[in-house]
C-alpha cells in the first residue's frame, strides 16, 4: 500500500528549511505558502517532488518555479492587501495563488491556452479563484483593460524590460522581472516614481524565455 505523504508537514518543512533560512521574512508570504497545497499545482507524476527546492516541468515547455523563487518574487513586490497585481506567465497558477492570498486582486496572463485552462482549474479546485483572473494571451504586452497595476510580476526571462509593462504600472509602482539571455538572467526589481525608474538586481536566476511581442520571438 502506497503511503500518502503528510503534505502539511511537507509545507511546514518547506517554509522553515527553504524560505526562512534564506531570508524570506515577509510573514504574509510565509503564511500563504504554508497554507496553499502546492501538490495540487504540479502534474500528478511529479507530485512526490512538490516541495523540493527546484523547478518542476508542468508541460508545454514551461515550469513551476522553485518555492524559494516564488517566495522571493512575492516578497520583493512588497504586496499589500489593497494592491492590484498583474502576473505575466500564469503557468499552473501557483504563484498567482500566493500573491492572491495577500493582494486585493490578481490578473494573471498565460500565452499557452492549455496552461491557462489548467491554472483556472487548479485555482478553483483549491478554492483560490475568488480574486484571481486567468487570461489567455501575450503577457509581454501586459493587460491594459485592467491597468494600472500597483505591482507586476514576470515569471519568464525577458531580453529587456517591456515598455508596455512599465506603462501599465501605477506611479508609484513595482515590477519584478528576470532580464538577460535565454539561458541566464538577473532578477530585477523596478520602482516607478515621479522622478523616473529606479532599479536594482535582486539575484541571478534562470527562467524559461518570455514569449510574445515584447519578449523573445
Amino acid at each position: 500500500m502506497e503511503l500518502i505523504p503528510d503534505w502539511a508537514a511537507e509545507r511546514r518543512n518547506m517554509v522553515e528549511s527553504q524560505l526562512r533560512s534564506r531570508q524570506i521574512r515577509d510573514e504574509r508570504v510565509l503564511r500563504a505558502m504554508q497554507a496553499i497545497p502546492r501538490e495540487y499545482f504540479v502534474p500528478p507524476q511529479f507530485r512526490h517532488s512538490a516541495y523540493t527546492d527546484q523547478p518542476i516541468d508542468i508541460g508545454y515547455g514551461q515550469t513551476i518555479s522553485q518555492p524559494y523563487m516564488t517566495a522571493l518574487m512575492a516578497q520583493t513586490l512588497e504586496l499589500d492587501s489593497s494592491d492590484s497585481v498583474l502576473e505575466v506567465g500564469a503557468g499552473c497558477g501557483y504563484a498567482a495563488a500566493v500573491m492572491g492570498s495577500i493582494a486585493k486582486r490578481v490578473v494573471s496572463i498565460e500565452i499557452v491556452p492549455e496552461l491557462a485552462a489548467i491554472a483556472r482549474d487548479n485555482l478553483h479546485y483549491v478554492g483560490r479563484d475568488g480574486n484571481i483572473t486567468i487570461i489567455g494571451g501575450d503577457g509581454s504586452m501586459g493587460y491594459e483593460s485592467r491597468a494600472p497595476y500597483d505591482a507586476i510580476s514576470v515569471a519568464a526571462g525577458a531580453p529587456h524590460v517591456p515598455e508596455s509593462l512599465v506603462d501599465q504600472l501605477k506611479t508609484p509602482g513595482r515590477l519584478v522581472i528576470p532580464v538577460g539571455d535565454r539561458g541566464d538572467q538577473e532578477l530585477r526589481v523596478l520602482h516607478k516614481t515621479r522622478d523616473g525608474l529606479l532599479w536594482n538586481v535582486v539575484t541571478q536566476c534562470r527562467f524559461v524565455p518570455l514569449r510574445g511581442g515584447e519578449g523573445w520571438n
